[in-house]
């Protein structure tokens, strides 16, 4: 049965386009989503393949392979009151080729062996065959950060405040009850203590189904490529590896107000969302940010015949690179009398548009950007990286292989592609 409103709180690890999808969404209709958080719990969860925990994929009526569906973030609500967090060190004999993958009991050689929680700490979380601790991670300079009842702001506690919440870690973290991970804040760390700063949530992966079975925090160029001839059960081919959708992004415009148009690669697109953030600076330096809980409310929109290879993302006008905003009226007035004199061609009525690449670093993401650009919009690469460099901007979602390519667009090529009304919607004046 198709829904207009549709309440997704079904957890995932693995994005498996084989696997039923958790209900049905009518073509405008909204997602209501309880989220869990996305990186450090799942990554403490030796459990599970993944290192992260999302939503199950959701159906959108009409939308086929081929077709694009254009996602906007109506709100985000944080619903953790503190999470830990921090910079990450593998642990060797506790995993084979991936730490976030394929999770091993340096006892008894399970892989993603069962475990259960005695204690806090890193070594709180035991093999239910063998009793050896598992702990494919270790929190090298971590923090945990509490917020206050508005949460919008975070401080940072000293290591007793750590302990105390600790024992309380999943109140804490308000853990949907549908989640199978662990709480971050078990690891009770306060190695930065009394750094305040602002929340501004945003959504690190959020996107569509891929077509082939990828651990869900792995649907990335970056760290998917960690999958290619793995030692493990999820190794991928490079040509596997192209059927991912690159909904791990963690770009820190991907917020409230924003829309992302993802393509569609499997039958009804398969809608997920999770690894919501407080706050974000560019590039996630330290690999890692504030997981939070959170509802996450998002409207779906099919796009007919839109192919995409990655997701397209339409920011906040705030959010914009400087050069790839769209033009005052006075500015406009000004091109036009200085067009008149010299009798040039302009290029008055023009959007911004920006589209993410992925890859094994930052070079490798950079040229999928803009390859990806080309595509969409029939320029040449040489011509993408002209007007990226006078009219737009290449930023760094996260370290080390997303970007996004960002430059202004006439309307005309817009309408060609059915996306002219969206990005007016986006962008009026």
């Amino acid at each position: 049965m198709t829904n207009r409103i549709i309440h997704a709180s079904k957890m995932a690890w693995v994005l498996d386009p084989k696997a039923p999808m958790a209900g049905s969404v009518a073509d405008g209709g909204m997602i209501v989503a309880r989220v869990s958080p996305g990186c450090w719990g799942a990554m403490i969860t030796p459990d599970y393949a993944s290192g992260h925990e999302v939503t199950h994929p959701i159906a959108v009526e009409g939308a086929e392979i081929g077709d694009a569906v254009c996602i906007k973030i109506r709100k985000i609500n944080i619903l953790s009151l503190a999470t830990t967090s921090g910079t990450d060190l593998f642990n060797e004999g506790n995993f084979i080729g991936d730490p976030f993958v394929a999770k091993r009991c340096p006892g008894c050689g399970q892989i993603n062996p069962t475990t259960y929680l005695e204690g806090i700490g890193e070594d709180a979380i035991k093999c239910a065959e063998c009793h050896t601790s598992v702990k494919p991670f270790h929190l090298d300079n971590g923090y945990t950060m509490l917020f206050n009842e508005e949460r919008s702001l975070g401080i940072t506690v000293p290591p007793q405040e750590a302990l105390e919440i600790a024992r309380q870690a999943q109140e804490f973290s308000a853990i949907p009850s549908s989640s199978c991970q662990y709480s971050s804040n078990l690891l009770a760390k306060g190695d930065l203590a009394g750094v305040l700063a602002r929340v501004r949530p945003m959504v690190g992966n959020i996107g569509s189904c891929p077509s082939v079975a990828l651990p869900s925090s792995h649907n990335a160029g970056d760290f998917g490529s960690f999958l290619i001839n793995a030692p493990h059960e999820w190794s991928l081919s490079e040509a596997q590896l192209a059927e991912r959708t690159d909904g791990h992004m963690d770009i820190n415009e991907v917020r409230e107000g924003a829309s992302v148009i993802v393509p569609v690669k499997v039958p009804q697109a398969g809608i997920y969302v999770g690894d919501v953030h407080a706050m974000m600076g560019d590039g996630e330096v330290a690999g890692h940010t504030t997981d939070v809980s959170a509802e996450v409310i998002l409207e779906v929109k099919v796009i007919k015949g839109l192919a995409l290879d990655g997701p397209v993302v339409l920011p906040l006008a705030e959010d914009l690179p400087y050069l790839a905003r769209p033009y005052t009226e006075a500015e406009i007035l000004k091109a036009r009398q200085m067009a008149a004199i010299y009798e040039l061609p302009l290029e008055t009525e023009v959007y911004p548009l920006q589209v993410v690449g992925t890859g094994r670093d930052l070079n490798a993401a950079t040229a999928n950007g803009l390859e990806r650009m080309a595509a969409l919009t029939g320029y040449s690469v040489a011509e993408v990286k002209n007007r990226a460099t006078i009219t737009g901007d290449i930023q760094i979602g996260r370290l080390p292989g997303v970007v996004q390519v960002t430059l202004l667009i006439p309307s005309g090529i817009l309408q060609e592609l059915n996306l002219l009304e969206i990005y007016q919607k986006q962008y009026s004046r």
